[in-house]
């Protein structure tokens, strides 16, 4: 049930506007994502998964990612206080950031992408990660 709720919302937005502020421009970035805080192993390590995907479009605030899974190891990518690593490999070089998710969906109807999509809001980033994906944004943008 939660899956239908997702989906109308999704086309009452393309219906009715999008009421986000920052311009979002079609880019398909590769991408590898982690949780916030690796978890603890039982011997003590720290085990820090990851799940590699590609991005749908950016924008200033924001990325939407495609991941194959909602799931990484036994932990949901969104959730509540929720805040992922994610390495976005840009023509310039490698950029990091930490996002938080607003908003996902299954892809399973969509034409050409499969697994989920998950909406987030950028967060946290170095002044230099930030000023390169800036400018990489606003070249998209023309």
């Amino acid at each position: 049930m939660p899956e239908l709720a997702r989906s109308l919302v999704s086309q009452l937005r393309r219906f009715v506007g999008d009421r986000r502020r920052a311009k979002r421009q079609k880019a398909r970035l590769a991408f590898t994502l982690s949780l916030g805080a690796a978890a603890i192993k039982l011997n003590g390590s720290r085990q820090s998964s990851i799940l590699k995907g590609h991005t749908l479009d950016v924008s200033i605030t924001g990325v939407a990612l495609i991941v194959p899974t909602i799931l990484l190891g036994e932990h949901h990518l969104v959730g509540e206080n929720r805040k992922l690593n994610v390495q976005l490999e840009l023509p310039q070089g490698m950029v990091e950031m930490k996002v938080v998710p607003i908003r996902y969906e299954s892809l399973e109807d969509h034409e050409t992408e499969t697994g989920y999509l998950i909406g987030t809001k950028i967060v946290e980033m170095s002044e230099t990660d930030r000023e390169r994906f800036t400018q990489y944004v606003t070249g998209l943008l023309g």
